[in-house]
């Protein structure tokens, strides 16, 4: 592929000079366009404009009307100014100093018979290969920045879409866990009340954690304490709700993931509601929910001050309670103890914040 012959716009007022640098440059592959004066340079390169057609310039210092270092400061408010090389017969160093610091690419002394233009040939090379390397970076920098711009949108729209999911699941659930709520205050049967109401319990602890994470600002994790609350709330307003004027709760702000987050909310479910039925055979009594950090260990413990183990088997219960706390307690790799020493009954579960590695044998045991 043939590359363009780039353009060399030498900006001089000795003419004799320029036709030397024009034959010169041409010689060395370059097109050299000339201008008399500053202003007839600055006029070039605006009229080049866009089209990209001055590719470098090499301006002389000692000019009537601007000087150099004034035309300098003109070009470089020009936007997409090509580079300039400074030219000057001076020997003042001062000059050098002043014209790189207004922004030229290079700087050489310039002799009458021009022997100079061999380096002019080098410096307006390098000029234009710092030229494109320039142009380069910031091409890259703008695609890095505009990249980055299509991520940032894309994740607020994945944000909001994961909001709205979790939105409408927390509804829908909530909506169900409110049919059984009115299916269990209708019902005449106690057993088919306690088992709509439990139901109702184990869809409310799902519903919550969407609930939360559609309200909150990390969708990655469900803190804790304001999740069980919002959980033993639901069930204060439950069909059993009377039993449960004394349910509290003292928990410590500790985040979660959704996932652990939920089996968490239908093992407190489960272990509550064994707590109302079993625990006060003559009415309602304290249930306590604790949930404290030990390391990297949570502690949940539900406990009452009931029966205990003078409590009666129920031989209406099938169990379902039991195998769902030891399915969930395995979800989360937790032991599970009941307390020798308390007078009622407690529950404790040990588990991490995160799953465990694969492999970790778990000791979950049913209650």
């Amino acid at each position: 592929m043939n590359q363009r012959t780039p353009t060399l716009l030498y900006i001089d007022d000795d003419d004799a000079l320029a036709r030397l640098v024009e034959r010169g440059l041409t010689r060395r592959g370059y097109k050299v366009v000339l201008a008399a004066s500053g202003e007839e340079g600055l006029e070039r390169i605006r009229r080049a404009g866009a089209d990209g057609s001055i590719d470098v310039v090499a301006l002389d210092q000692y000019m009537p009307g601007l000087d150099g270092l004034e035309t300098l400061e003109q070009i470089m408010a020009i936007p997409d100014a090509p580079p300039v090389v400074f030219v000057t017969a001076s020997q003042d160093s001062s000059i050098a100093v002043t014209a790189l610091k207004a922004g030229a690419a290079d700087y050489l002394v310039k002799d009458v018979k021009g022997d100079f233009i061999p380096l002019l040939h080098v410096a307006a090379d390098g000029a234009l290969r710092q030229a494109e390397m320039q142009k380069a970076r910031e091409e890259a920098e703008a695609e890095v920045h505009a990249s980055r711009d299509r991520y940032a949108a894309l994740a607020a729209e994945r944000e909001l879409l994961l909001r709205e999911v979790n939105h409408r699941v927390g509804n829908s659930l909530q909506i169900i866990a409110s049919l059984l709520h009115l299916q269990a205050s209708s019902a005449a049967q106690e057993e088919v009340k306690a088992a709509l109401t439990n139901a109702m319990g184990r869809v409310a602890a799902v519903a919550q954690v969407h609930r939360r994470l559609y309200t909150s600002q990390d969708l990655k994790s469900v803190i804790l304490n304001q999740y069980l609350e919002s959980l033993l709330e639901d069930l204060r307003r439950s069909a059993e709700g009377n039993r449960m004027s004394r349910l509290t709760l003292k928990a410590e702000p500790i985040e979660i993931d959704p996932d652990r987050a939920v089996a968490v909310g239908i093992i407190v479910n489960e272990l509550v509601m064994n707590a109302v039925k079993y625990a006060y055979p003559d009415g309602a009594g304290p249930i306590h929910v604790e949930l404290t950090s030990k390391g990297e260990d949570l502690l949940l413990s539900i406990a009452d001050n009931g029966v205990g183990d003078n409590a009666k088997a129920d031989p209406r219960s099938t169990g379902m309670g039991q195998r769902i706390v030891a399915a969930m307690a395995s979800k989360l790799d937790a032991s599970v103890e009941r307390d020798p020493d308390h007078a009622g009954t407690r529950i404790v579960l040990k588990f991490g914040r995160t799953a465990a590695a694969p492999g970790k044998a778990s000791n979950a045991a049913a209650s």
